[in-house]
């Protein structure tokens, strides 16, 4: 077995990225804590704004002297020499979760809920740049630029890479440009300028980008030559803003205004600095209204699109394995809904409710829209930002909604997104308005079967779910949906190659290198393969296109860690759904892409 390479005490784990001047990589100190480390080669800082000695990295300048939440912890650097080659490392704290852009990618939407949390993240971290005895800009805030650290129960925005980072005394001269995402760029920055509110332009791009899925004044440059990228860019913002025409629960004009102040060309009239950001965004102050157009847009599929999906798909045909899951379906539920005269003469009560859990990307979502359309019947998906209210009592209201329109609508499935967000371990409540909230979904919980509505509840976290809920009578079936074993990674891969494969591919293989994947990974690094093939003008997906989709999604796949998985894996253990029967874990393999 070969030695793992070494920069200084740090033993290289795997590469993770590579840029024009440096390489990050995940690492372990000789303690065996893991870290990222960024190493710079000192040859190639010759051509940017670098100094070739240690104390005048401004990137490490600016990360050692930084401690605050949301922005990541600096924890060693030096110099060495690497493969022959004079560096200097930089070493900081490794976060456990994703970055915004792989939850992006990952989930495809953000709620408003999730987006006004993360954002407040990244303008408290901004503040605490910009408030500093020298300020600090970024100057490269994207998606991929903001981890989300998941060490705890709701997640926590962090910024990370300071590469393109200045102090604002230095904004007369020229900042290292290389490799910046246009789209995320201020007007001004194409001159070399940037202060403050260059961040805050970023920053209203990244809503926008969370939003709509899409990037405002977006416009395709890969068939742009290079030199000519920034003009073309430059040329469409002259049109006015564009604002996809979705039906988007709770997107009220203010945010709407939010976002487009915050894009806005003219430096004046975007916000003045974050303090002014954060207090339009919590509510405490109302943003003019602002000039857009809404165009209609395709591509992006909206709840009632959503709705009309379910009730024409194929339900459980689209469902390989799962056998005891369908069977349990199948016995205790599906038939009792479809045939309530046979068992009403017997006093069968169906359940109210079945409770999915387990880790990010196994599939939970798309369990509970195969299920409505097995049943063929009204299916309502409801996020816990949609239930949400600034309002005393406000978000009760909401609540009493949603199970009175599933009454009116039935038979429902009425499926609850983030369930631990919405119902809350009482105990844990500091507000009676919260505690209110939790009693009102206990209380629609109880009959809701009577009325022909099925609640199929999702969590990452049944622990914070507050125990009445769990109850007999509420939510009566407990499944949780782990991330796929060797033999169902097998079948996934042979199921999403299916038809679009040579013969070359070695499944075997394929399992040992996808190890801690879940579902949506194996869908993504297929989809990665097929386009490098397409890209190649080749019809069929070979085992070196996977491999070299393997290789180009190290640091990215598998998207949920191992640490992750294995505190899932406690969570199950611990919770404890399975302990007065011997029901296995249920696996996960599908026909259709996996949500």
């Amino acid at each position: 077995m070969l030695e793992k390479k070494k920069i200084g005490p740090y033993t290289i784990v795997f590469p993770i990225k590579t840029g024009k001047y440096a390489e990050t990589f995940r690492v372990v100190d000789e303690k065996g804590n893991k870290r990222f480390l960024k190493l710079f080669n000192l040859a190639k800082l010759k051509n940017t704004q670098y100094e070739q000695t240690i104390e005048n990295i401004t990137e490490i300048n600016i990360v050692k002297s930084l401690s605050h939440i949301n922005i990541v912890s600096y924890i060693d650097s030096g110099e060495v020499v690497y493969e022959g080659q004079r560096c200097i490392y930089m070493v900081c704290d490794f976060i456990v979760g994703e970055t915004l852009f792989q939850k992006i990618k990952r989930e495809g939407y953000c709620s408003v809920y999730d987006l006004k949390r993360i954002i407040s993240g990244v303008l408290n971290g901004l503040k605490y740049l910009h408030k500093r005895d020298i300020p600090i800009i970024h100057n490269g805030l994207t998606p991929e630029s903001i981890m989300l650290d998941m060490t705890s129960n709701m997640s926590t925005a962090k910024i990370i890479d300071f590469g393109h980072a200045q102090y604002l005394e230095s904004r007369n001269k020229s900042f290292y440009s290389d490799g910046l995402n246009l789209f995320y760029m201020a007007p001004e920055m194409f001159k070399g300028l940037y202060s403050t509110r260059t961040d805050l332009y970023s920053v209203g791009v990244m809503m926008y980008h969370l939003l709509f899925g899409t990037l405002p004044w977006y416009v395709d440059l890969s068939k742009v030559p290079t030199q000519d990228r920034i003009a073309r860019v430059i040329e469409e913002r002259k049109s006015p803003l564009k604002i996809p025409n979705l039906n988007i629960f709770e997107l009220d004009d203010n945010l709407l205004n939010i976002v487009v102040k915050a894009v806005s060309q003219d430096v004046d009239e975007r916000f003045q600095n974050v303090n002014d950001f954060l207090r339009a965004l919590n509510g405490e102050s109302e943003v003019p209204k602002a000039s857009y157009i809404k165009v209609d847009v395709t591509g992006v599929i909206s709840k009632e699109e959503k709705r009309t999906k379910v009730e024409k798909g194929n339900g459980f045909a689209d469902v390989a394995g799962l056998d005891e899951l369908k069977y349990r379906l199948n016995t205790e539920v599906i038939d009792l809904i479809r045939f309530p005269e046979k068992y009403k003469k017997l006093k069968v009560k169906i359940p109210n409710g079945m409770l999915l859990y387990g880790p990010p990307g196994c599939g939970k979502t798309f369990i509970a829209e195969k299920f409505a359309e097995e049943l063929r019947c009204n299916y309502m998906y409801v996020h816990c930002s949609d239930v949400a209210s600034p309002y005393i009592h406000g978000g009760q209201e909401k609540i009493a909604a949603v199970f009175e329109q599933a009454k009116e609508n039935a038979p429902t499935i009425l499926f609850l997104d983030e369930l631990d967000a919405m119902i809350t371990d009482r105990s844990k409540h500091t507000s009676v308005s919260e505690y209110g909230e939790v009693n009102e979904f206990l209380t629609h919980l109880n009959n809701c079967a009577e009325n022909k509505v099925f609640v199929i509840g999702a969590t990452n976290n049944p622990k914070a779910i507050d125990p009445a809920a769990l109850r007999s009578g509420r939510f009566d079936i407990k499944m949780y949906v782990p991330a796929p074993d060797e033999k169902n990674r097998k079948l996934l891969f042979e199921l999403y190659l299916k038809d679009i494969s040579d013969e070359s591919i070695d499944y075997d293989e394929l399992v040992k290198q996808s190890e801690g994947f879940v579902s949506k990974d194996i869908s993504t690094l297929v989809n990665r393969a097929a386009i490098l093939t397409a890209q190649a003008d080749k019809d069929k997906i070979s085992m070196d296109a996977l491999i070299t989709a393997l290789e180009k999604s190290k640091g990215e796949l598998p998207s949920i860690s191992a640490e992750i998985l294995k505190q899932h894996e406690k969570i199950h253990e611990e919770f404890g759904d399975n302990k007065n029967n011997n029901r296995p874990k249920i696996g996960f393999t599908s026909y259709s892409s996996i949500e």
